[in-house]
């Protein structure tokens, strides 16, 4: 069952009552009743949003949140994802899990490597040849030539052609945290694809801290650095046509906003089939498990619809 992603960017008081969220908006005059307050089954959520300075939380609602296997989001006072809460324990097995993970060879988490680069750059090449009629042919044969552990680093080649080709109207566009908008889009989509990446690796049996190529000490989530690259250009797409809509970009609107919360429920294809994203990043992540096990030699990623 698709997890829902709630967003609260007004004052709010959240606490739990009968196994649910309990929402109460001082500043509101209702939801679904005149008293402000609604409430919502806590085995429903997936993701949780705190974008408010006057957002109060129960600890017995986040004790339920977490047990429920729920990533929370807190926003930093620019209104940007700032820290990500996740359950320490997601699997009945995951101290099984953990052991197979940490014990991955090298030849393994290489080849791991080499099949995540293939499925980012495939996906990518897909936008610029949809959304901006570009030509993809360079690219679909870097994706023939990356080698185990992208040795070449054909990663970075393809993203160079691939952001200076995304957004022809703004020629001087770099890809950066601080960098120009729509780099403020990006950032966010990418903060709401990362929560939901590990909230299903946690919920694998999977450390999100231990990656199979990104290696930062001041990283908690390189696991998820990683799995997550395949779904970037989902989030990209989605960027580009907020922007071919004519939005002001200039700042994350509250309008803006709600049409990035869309990402964990974006249409994608996984095993043939169609999903809604979030769905699919927990086939991405029970394959890794499995491949770390030994069950399996390939990672499960999607395709654009």
């Amino acid at each position: 069952m698709i997890k829902r992603t709630l967003y609260f960017g007004n004052p709010a008081y959240l606490s739990m009552r009968d196994a649910q969220l309990v929402i109460h908006l001082p500043e509101a005059n209702g939801i679904d009743d005149k008293t402000g307050n609604n409430t919502i089954p806590i085995e429903d959520i997936g993701v949780v949003i705190l974008d408010h300075k006057q957002i109060t939380i129960t600890h017995g609602l986040m004790e339920a949140l977490l047990a429920n296997n729920c990533a929370m989001i807190t926003c930093d006072s620019s209104r940007m994802p700032v820290g990500l809460q996740l359950p320490l324990s997601g699997n009945t097995i995951q101290s099984e899990r953990f052991q197979t993970q940490l014990e991955a060879s090298q030849p393994l988490l290489k080849q791991l490597w080499q099949q995540t680069i293939q499925a980012k750059i495939t996906n990518q090449a897909y936008v610029l040849h949809t959304k901006r009629n570009v030509v993809v042919k360079n690219m679909l044969a870097w994706v023939n030539d990356v080698k185990s552990g992208d040795t070449d680093n054909l990663e970075a080649r393809a993203a160079a052609y691939y952001w200076g080709s995304l957004f022809p109207k703004l020629p001087d566009f770099r890809r950066g945290r601080e960098g120009i908008p729509p780099n403020n889009l990006l950032n966010y989509g990418y903060a709401i694809l990362r929560a939901v990446v590990a909230r299903s690796l946690v919920a694998s049996g999977l450390l999100p801290t231990f990656g199979i190529h990104h290696h930062n000490r001041y990283n908690a989530y390189c696991l998820a650095d990683d799995i997550m690259e395949p779904y970037r250009p989902f989030v990209d797409k989605l960027v580009i046509e907020i922007m071919d809509g004519g939005e002001d970009i200039s700042e994350l609107t509250k309008s803006i906003k709600a049409k990035l919360l869309t990402v964990p429920v974006l249409d994608v294809i996984i095993n043939h089939q169609r999903s809604p994203l979030m769905i699919a990043v927990g086939f991405t992540t029970a394959s890794l498990a499995k491949c770390y096990a030994g069950e399996a030699r390939k990672i499960t990623y999607p395709d654009f619809v």
